[in-house]
């Protein structure tokens, strides 16, 4: 290999990588264009076989030396630039995309939660009129400790938080993602998940009911059941959404039905998610928590449904609204 002829072939592409990057370092990723991105990144690349290729032909320390100090500097802003475009991607997706998808989903939303609260209202009517439903529903033992003994069952949780915690965030996981997965049944295990889990608030709140312990027992459910409950509508809806692919593609082909609405519904899921982690925390440290009183539970539970609502209905602000706010500011 003729090294200065190589040298002289390869100094401009050297230099241009050093001038984007000195840009870049100076001003920022975003002071770069499109184009510019691109050719940093192609540049990155084609310095990387110039250093390997250095090395081989031994062509001088220090020029092997600047190279890798360039391809260290380029390596730096191509991979943390592309990581913190992700990590920007996920904020924007939390701060304005979720709460769009929820509001796109509404109506899957509203079926699934009138399925649940159909349930539910079916097995009051009944626990209330035949002895003999509420066994069906609920356990013998929590029956018996309601009626008998007149306390609720969830001082268990007290001194074992932890493990608690995370076994319901593990339970509250698997009912979800079990109604999620019930979208390829045609939709049909999504609407008896979501049945099934409404039966059993149904009975057990007429139990506590007739036990004189719902104040009690709704002041433990409040504070998780803000978020818990409202993860369990989204997961049906996300079933449904792919059922509706699967039943009604309309225009599309099924396939892509399928994906489109497949799509929306994993969007959903990253919404579920963190909110049964966040339900779970507080089911295992607040919700059973003596220290804290009825009436605070109360509270936490409704501020944190109220703020559940507020989120959801924001919307990313118009380019208008944002020149507006940059004026004020």
């Amino acid at each position: 290999m003729n090294v200065k002829r190589w040298i002289a072939r390869r100094e401009p592409n050297w230099k241009q990588l050093d001038a984007l990057l000195t840009q870049v370092e100076k001003k920022g990723l975003k002071s770069l264009q499109t184009e510019e991105i691109k050719q940093l990144a192609s540049l990155y690349r084609s310095i990387s076989a110039d250093l390997a290729r250095a090395r081989t032909h031994q062509v001088g320390e220090t020029l092997i030396h600047d190279l890798q100090l360039l391809t260290t500097r380029s390596y730096s802003q191509v991979y943390q630039g592309s990581r913190r475009q992700e990590w920007a991607a996920v904020k924007d997706f939390y701060r304005w995309g979720l709460p769009a998808v929820v509001r796109q989903s509404w109506a899957y939303i509203a079926i699934a939660t009138a399925i649940f609260v159909i349930a539910s209202l079916i097995a009051w009517w009944f626990s209330w009129r035949d002895p003999n439903f509420m066994p069906l529903i609920v356990p013998e033992r929590l029956i018996s400790q309601v009626r008998d003994d007149r306390e609720l069952w969830m001082g268990s949780i007290l001194g074992n938080e932890p493990t608690a915690s995370s076994q319901i965030m593990v339970n509250n996981l698997a009912v979800c993602f079990r109604a999620i997965a019930g979208g390829m049944t045609l939709g049909l295990f999504t609407i008896f998940v979501l049945f099934l889990n409404g039966l059993l608030i149904g009975a057990i709140a007429t139990l506590v009911s007739q036990g004189n312990l719902a104040y009690p027992f709704w002041a433990f459910v409040f504070p998780h059941g803000s978020l818990e409950l409202p993860a369990i509508f989204l997961s049906g809806a996300a079933g449904l959404l792919i059922a509706r692919g699967i039943l009604f593609p309309g225009k599309l082909r099924r396939k892509d039905a399928v994906r489109v609405y497949g799509l929306q519904a994993a969007q959903l899921v990253y919404g579920i998610v963190p909110m049964l982690i966040v339900a779970g925390i507080i089911e295992g440290f607040v919700s059973p928590n003596p220290a804290i009183p009825e009436a605070i539970r109360y509270f936490i539970g409704t501020a944190l449904f109220l703020a559940l609502i507020f989120y959801f209905n924001l919307r990313r602000p118009t380019r208008s609204q944002s020149i507006d706010s940059e004026i004020a500011g």
